[in-house]
Parts: C-alpha cells; structure tokens; sequence
C-alpha cells in the first residue's frame, strides 16, 4: 500500500517532533515541491509553524497567509490569525 500525501504530512510532523523542525520541513517541503496539497490548509499551517519555529519569520507568514486564504472553518482562522499576530515584525 502506497501512503498517502496526507499520511506523508502526518509523517512530516512526527519527524519534526522527533529529529526537529529542519527535518520534518524538509518533508512539508518536498510534499508541495511535488505539487501534492498544494491546496490543504494543514499542509500549509504545519510548514507555517515548522517555519515559526526555526526563527524564518517571513516565510511563516506567507505560509501563514496561505493557509489562511485555505481556512473555512471561523475556529481555525482565529487560531491562524493569532500564530501570525503573535510573529514578531
């Protein structure tokens, strides 16, 4: 069974959480290289935070805004929206 892209992204956090940020962006990274979820907002909020994490604060928020420009549901756009406030200028 092949895993998919989803699968590859949960994977991606869990190395993040293990071996740290830079590897498991490596992974976000390479998902949306390949054209894969370029249009799931979890895609984009993982890199986001993974981006907030190493300091690449203008990255996370382009990340940041994309995966708000994904965001329907009102809870989640509020939590996006205070990550990115919370970035320092």
């Amino acid at each position: 069974m092949d895993p998919s892209p989803i699968v590859e992204l949960n994977r991606a956090v869990a190395v993040a959480m293990r071996d740290g940020a830079p590897a498991g962006l490596a992974l976000v990274d390479a998902i949306l290289a390949r054209g894969d979820l370029a249009d799931y907002r979890f895609a984009h909020s993982a890199r986001a935070d993974l981006l907030r994490r190493l300091g690449r604060t203008a990255e996370a928020r382009v990340a940041y805004d994309r995966a708000l420009a994904l965001t329907q549901q009102e809870p989640e756009r509020r939590f996006l929206e205070r990550r990115l406030g919370e970035l320092p200028v």
